[in-house]
């Protein structure tokens, strides 16, 4: 997560999903202010991910620059412009009832 916010992205959450998903561990989602930031962050994070730790991962969507999603194997990682983050919901979904996306900040 310290990635994305060097890369000043906005509205961090990380959710918990062991015991939850057979996809992936945790889950973290984020925005951008723009098409340019989200695809800047994803690319800036895929980078960091492969020299710092070795992890090679699978992107989707950088080209539009609206929703990437970044597979890194035990952690997904959502990247969205606000107004696809708010269509989409994707915390709604993922978080325990009763938690709002500023509680997990």
């Amino acid at each position: 997560m310290k990635s994305v916010d060097d890369d000043k992205a906005e509205e961090i959450v990380q959710i918990d999903l062991r015991g939850r998903s057979d996809v992936a561990d945790f889950m973290v989602i984020c925005s951008g202010r723009s098409s340019r930031q989200v695809a800047s962050i994803s690319e800036k994070l895929a980078d960091r991910l492969k020299q710092d730790m070795r992890i090679s991962v699978r992107m989707e969507g950088k080209e539009t620059g609206d929703w990437v999603l970044i597979d890194a194997g035990d952690v997904i990682v959502h990247v969205f412009r606000p107004e696809v983050r708010d269509f989409y919901q994707l915390e709604k979904m993922w978080l325990p009832t009763g938690t709002t996306r500023s509680a997990q900040v």
